[in-house]
């Protein structure tokens, strides 16, 4: 029997696979597109921790699942916070906490109204982040156990392109 983790992680990864598909479509309308899979996408880690976490396991545990994800998908990154707004399950290898200040975080800050209630959903359209000079795009949803930020990040690498 599978676990609940590799449960999720497969449906995760089904969800992931947004690359290729209809071929006449425009950036705007690829763009659009991407960003609902990529709600979706959001939307199922949000309910993987908090079953997770309800179910006792540890961070680490559910990293390990966020990063198989992520090696069998499109989706690039995890970054998903406490009340604080401090990143603790992630795929990735360094620490981030977001900041509600748009002056030390153009970029991220964009995510804080969900810790808040302010919001449900945040798409961000691609662009440069601040913590390098890569492009990506973020979408983020609100916690559905508690107030955190429940966000996930596609690289331009794997973004449909306007050629």
């Amino acid at each position: 029997m599978r676990s609940l983790g590799h449960l999720v992680a497969a449906a995760l990864v089904a969800g992931g696979t947004f690359a290729g598909g209809a071929t006449n479509v425009r950036a705007d309308d690829a763009e659009d597109i991407v960003a609902r899979h990529m709600v979706g996408e959001a939307l199922l880690a949000a309910h993987l921790v908090a079953i997770a976490e309800k179910a006792g396991m540890r961070p680490e545990e559910i990293n390990a699942i966020l990063k198989e994800v992520a090696e069998k998908s499109a989706i690039d990154e995890f970054w998903i916070t406490d009340e604080r707004g401090r990143a603790y399950l992630t795929n990735q290898d360094f620490e981030f906490t977001f900041d509600p200040d748009p002056v030390r975080q153009p970029q991220a800050s964009a995510f804080w109204p969900l810790l808040e209630g302010g919001s449900e959903v945040v798409i961000q359209d691609a662009r440069q982040r601040e913590i390098d000079d890569r492009v990506f795009k973020y979408v983020g949803v609100a916690g559905v156990d508690k107030p955190r930020i429940v966000q996930i990040g596609v690289s331009e690498e794997n973004l449909p392109r306007d050629d």
